[in-house]
């Protein structure tokens, strides 16, 4: 089925073709009949399949159908998105499909200058991509108007919610006046997921292109038992010994990010970094080093899982496995993208078992284990005697607050505080 026969404007239709698109994926085709159609929709997809596409092309057509002309400070369509970089990626693709329209899109998030973004919604948009924080600020300082919002989309939205957004989220949703158009796409199901979809969704037309939680028919799960110690020596003779041109790492920490780009390069691996201490230019410049091939390896957390398209990415590598099994699967979603086939490799060690038997009934399959000689971990007595023997362990209490996020945390309650209040004030005026 091609774009063409969606009845798309002859601009779409040339912007898709330039891009390379000839038919539509098992999600486009399903969500957007519903989408020009004008329905709420609910709609669960692997990462990789066309999601963007999926949301974005209805809203782009209904704009071109409708116009209007731009006021100050107002927007036609919002899109939230989890992290900058899928913002930024979402608002390209965005670009790319309206470049013969005059549809005018823009991107804000943090990392970059609020003068700057402030400036762009000031002569008003058709299309805003936002995260939750930067969109909050905006309106804190009554930058953007959400008043006559006719299309509000949430992509990645199980991510959103992992990233304590639903406050903002409902934050957002008060400020909204109108009754817009409203689609909720997720990689990932929970009941947190169905909650909030029965709260802003109307009567939604539901679409799953894959099984919940599922991971692309596309991408080779293996896994290599080893212990903490060996995984760094591990990922450099597998890089070596394979021949492994292009490897997205994933760890979880950002010190562990910072020593293991430091040892690769020792032994002659060119890597780069990508986390949250990084400015947004340096993440986007170690990205471009990346897809150009100018770096073998790109080491990132959590914040790259979402929003990263590298065509034909061939490897991805958890260092560390994730905290969240549902994390597991937007991260391999970086390979095995668009039909190409990928490999998902798992460095496990005795202490992240647990982990991997959650991720292993969460997709619904067990992952192949390859044991590599020289590298068989210790035996879990070993481990049992280590762990025991340490005062960490015998003096061990329950988690306490991350001074950092618990920070960033009062900042937000107070933008929620003084969103409200402006509402407040908004509604005693009328």
């Amino acid at each position: 089925m091609s774009f063409a026969s969606q009845n798309f404007s002859q601009e779409i239709v040339r912007a898709l073709d330039e891009c390379g698109y000839e038919k539509l994926t098992p999600i486009q085709q399903q969500a957007i009949p519903h989408a020009r159609r004008g329905n709420d929709i609910l709609a669960n997809a692997q990462t990789g399949t066309g999601k963007t596409a999926a949301f974005s092309l209805p809203i782009i057509q209904q704009i071109l159908d409708k116009p209007k002309a731009a006021s100050r400070f107002n927007i036609r369509a919002l899109i939230l998105a989890p992290t900058r970089e899928l913002a930024a990626q979402i608002a390209k693709n965005i670009e790319d499909y309206t470049k013969y329209t005059d549809i005018k899109v823009a991107a804000i998030y943090g990392g970059t200058k609020m003068g700057t973004q402030e400036k762009k919604l000031e002569q008003g948009l058709d299309i805003l991509v936002a995260t939750p924080g930067r969109l909050l600020e905006h309106m804190e300082l009554s930058n953007v108007s959400l008043a006559n919002l006719e299309f509000l989309v949430f992509d990645e939205a199980d991510r959103m919610l992992d990233m304590g957004f639903i406050s903002d989220i409902r934050l957002i949703m008060g400020d909204v006046r109108s009754q817009p158009q409203t689609m909720l796409f997720s990689a990932t199901t929970s009941s947190q997921m169905n909650k909030l979809a029965s709260e802003i969704l109307r009567k939604p037309k539901r679409i799953s292109a894959s099984t919940e939680n599922a991971t692309a028919d596309t991408v080779a799960h293996v896994v290599y038992p080893v212990d903490e110690d060996r995984k760094r020596e591990l990922l450099s003779e597998l890089i070596g010994k394979k021949n492994w041109q292009q490897v997205l790492v994933f760890v979880n920490y950002k010190e562990t990010a910072n020593e293991l780009v430091k040892e690769l390069k020792l032994d002659g691996i060119k890597a780069v970094l990508c986390h949250g201490d990084k400015a947004q230019s340096a993440r986007r410049r170690a990205l471009d080093e990346f897809k150009e091939g100018k770096a073998r390896v790109m080491v990132a957390t959590e914040v790259a899982a979402r929003g990263l398209d590298i065509q034909g990415l061939p490897h991805v590598v958890n260092y560390d496995m994730p905290f969240l099994a549902e994390d597991y699967v937007h991260r391999i979603g970086r390979t095995g993208r668009a039909g190409m086939q990928g490999h998902a490799v798992s460095f496990v060690s005795r202490e992240e078992e647990l982990t991997l038997v959650q991720i292993e009934k969460l997709i619904k399959q067990r992952i192949r284990r390859i044991q590599l000689a020289g590298y068989e971990p210790k035996s879990r007595d070993a481990l049992l005697e280590k762990m025991h023997s340490k005062p960490a362990f015998k003096d061990r209490r329950g988690r306490t607050n991350n001074p950092t996020a618990q920070s960033d945390a009062e900042r937000r309650a107070r933008l929620r505080r003084a969103v409200l209040n402006k509402s407040r004030i908004t509604k005693l005026k009328k």
